[in-house]
């Protein structure tokens, strides 16, 4: 083929395989989820249908040993895809900025967002029932496709002006901060917990 891709966007997808580890997350999760009035009255007052820490706890990795181990893990695969972005970083890490927890009821969702003054974001995914919600990533070019005429039902996947990435529980997703995203709706009978986090420079 004469054509070529360019201006790639890149999505990063692997899995957390420690169960002792996810299991320990998952139990820290939901008490903070009983125990956070703080987080629980902001969740009610800004409509999340369930529990976010997002705007009252900033201290997890230095307040609970398991988000502590976990952001060892994060730390590996957020370096990992940095190098895979080509990010000119000067010999530095990108550093982790802020990390929260979700734990999102049935018929819970939250709307198309980015995230920024950050580099890298993403998702540790806790506790997935089956059809909690994909996350969908939008092409950030789609409001100037002006002319442009509607894909193909089957068109791969780098053509579409959506992706949805289905999570599993372990999964890890990672995007570049500015890369719109949204959280489809829970589906499932049971909550879908998870831990969102940002890097930055």
């Amino acid at each position: 083929m004469p054509s070529r891709s360019l201006f790639a966007t890149r999505f990063y997808q692997d899995r957390i395989a420690d169960a002792d580890l996810l299991a320990g997350l998952e139990a820290s999760c939901r008490a903070l989820a009983a125990d956070d009035r703080a987080g629980r009255a902001w969740s009610r007052e800004h409509g999340y249908r369930g529990y976010t820490s997002y705007a009252s706890l900033d201290d997890l990795p230095l307040r609970d040993p398991a988000f502590a181990d976990l952001k060892r893990h994060l730390d590996r695969h957020v370096a990992a895809f940095a190098r895979d972005c080509a990010f000119d970083l000067g010999g530095r890490r990108l550093k982790l900025d802020s990390l929260w927890v979700n734990v999102l009821r049935p018929g819970g969702t939250h709307s198309g967002h980015i995230h920024p003054h950050s580099v890298v974001s993403g998702t540790v995914y806790v506790a997935v029932p089956e059809g909690s919600g994909a996350l969908r990533l939008e092409d950030p070019r789609l409001s100037m496709l002006m002319a442009a005429p509607r894909r193909l039902p089957d068109a791969p996947e780098e053509l579409r002006p959506f992706v949805h990435a289905e999570p599993a529980t372990g999964h890890i997703f990672l995007w570049e901060s500015w890369l719109r995203h949204e959280v489809m709706p829970n589906r499932a009978k049971n909550d879908r917990v998870s831990i969102s986090f940002n890097y930055r420079m």
